[in-house]
């Protein structure tokens, strides 16, 4: 198989969470380090990479119907390169191999900074499965970022819990922080190259340095370094104007990290918070360890001292043995706490789960009728909450010009609303703005330039 040459062409696909799309931003730096430039179209790329989700069945059917088209173009010119990297490819491994012959690297989560050595086997020739357990290394690389205004930060791989639906741990190992040493030059290098906004990124972001050794970065001997102390040890990068953070997990949320958010101006007043049911009984079958009093006081202490504050959350109805009534307990949650924006999912079972193997599953009739009132209630919960914006001025970052009509540049409220504005003035990208919301929509905002 030829080495890459530089007039070869890449392509990614990604599917899934924020994290599969830094990974991605990663691969494609470590293509372009090697000699790689990237193509939009996969049918001109002379090296293919999805990168895959394995959270619920129809993302990973929609992986082997892309690889299913891929392969076929493979037959007719073998010196194309199949990649699978991310979730379904730590899931199945060589059985991805022997199910999709055509493919030459099948790669984990946990081997992304790992690419240029893999490829470098599949160049001699061989057929790579990266799938072992592995440490993953302090990132080197640059990765190509698909904004120049707003950046993912990883600060945690992995996650230890033990959700009786979830594949993430399987799939992607166990909790890593990484050293905050590390995070803060990456978000310095980023401030450097102009960057406005940040989001710090993990599975169970929380979670961050409980395996990091005690006294760093000036704590006390003893002390663990957490979240809120990453928040208050980054906060002072020059040039970096807004500083987000996901996914939260409600059983280590902290009074504290709500008071530094309050604290410091750069924190965004954002909160994504999942709760997956509202129904105790239920919470204690997933094995979330809290129960949904805690999760409705989480929210009262954040609106006592944030009423503004914007809560988005994740939702899954259809979970095995969920009854009429259980279900009824997550709409009356979601009733009772007017989100702005919650994922809702029907159950997927997933292999290797504890709860993929009860015989109590729910029909896919009931999951979809489920599933379609959820919706229909965050849908409306969501456009009375937006009614709070109209009228009011909001500081909008301006990302770039909206994709859908060329006629219009679109940013985000600190609360992350989408908001439009009707110019595509590109000097007024990377800007944040005071605009008038006129308009407001369920998940999306409408304003005018206030007059300066």
């Amino acid at each position: 198989m030829p080495t890459p040459k530089y007039d070869q062409k890449y392509h990614i696909v990604t599917f899934g969470c924020q994290m599969n799309k830094a990974d991605s931003e990663r691969m494609a730096g470590v293509l372009e380090h090697i000699g790689y430039t990237h193509t939009d179209e996969a049918e001109q790329a002379d090296l293919v990479l999805y990168n895959t989700c394995s959270i619920r069945d129809n993302a990973e059917q929609k992986v082997y119907s892309y690889l299913g088209r891929q392969a076929r173009r493979k037959q007719l010119n073998p010196d194309i390169t199949l990649v699978v990297a991310g979730c379904v490819a730590q899931q199945e491994g060589e059985a991805l191999m022997r199910r999709v012959p055509e493919l030459d690297l099948v790669m984990g989560p946990q081997h992304v900074n790992r690419l240029e050595d893999l490829l470098a086997q599949v160049f001699s020739g061989n057929q790579v499965v990266a799938t072992e357990e592995a440490y993953i290394e302090e990132d080197i690389t640059k990765p190509r970022r698909n904004s120049s205004i707003a950046a993912w930060v990883n600060v945690i791989y992995g996650c230890n819990e033990a959700c009786t639906y979830c594949i993430v741990p399987r799939v992607r190992g166990k909790e890593q922080s990484r050293s905050p040493e590390s995070i803060r030059q990456e978000v310095v290098s980023l401030a450097a190259q102009g960057y406005k906004e940040i989001t710090l990124l993990g599975q169970n972001i929380d979670a961050y340095g409980r395996d990091l050794p005690s006294g760093g970065i000036g704590q006390g001997v003893g002390h663990k370094i957490t979240l809120t102390d990453l928040l208050y040890y980054i906060h002072d990068v020059e040039g970096i104007e807004r500083i987000r953070f996901a996914t939260s997990h409600p059983r280590y949320f902290s009074p504290r990290l709500i008071q530094a958010c309050f604290e410091l101006p750069k924190v965004c007043e954002h909160f994504h918070i999942p709760f997956q049911s509202g129904d105790n009984d239920l919470l204690k079958a997933m094995a979330r360890g809290y129960t949904h009093e805690k999760y409705r006081r989480i929210i009262d202490d954040i609106r006592s001292i944030m009423p503004d504050a914007a809560i988005s959350a994740d939702a899954i109805v259809g979970f095995p043995g969920e009854t009429e009534t259980q279900f009824e307990n997550t709409l009356q949650l979601v009733d009772d706490i007017s989100f702005d924006m919650v994922n809702t999912a029907a159950y997927s079972p997933r292999p290797g789960t504890e709860a993929a193997v009860w015989q109590n599953q729910l029909s896919e009739e009931v999951k979809s009728d489920r599933l379609q009132r959820l919706n229909h209630l965050v849908n409306q919960k969501a456009a009375d909450r937006s009614q709070r914006y109209l009228g009011r001025t909001e500081e909008i970052l301006i990302e770039s010009i909206n994709p859908k009509n060329p006629t219009q540049l679109m940013g985000r409220t600190r609360g992350s609303r989408i908001t439009f504005l009707n110019d595509n003035n590109p000097d007024l990208i990377a800007k944040v703005l005071s605009l008038k919301i006129t308009e407001a929509r369920p998940f999306s905002l409408t304003g005018v330039l206030e007059d300066v």
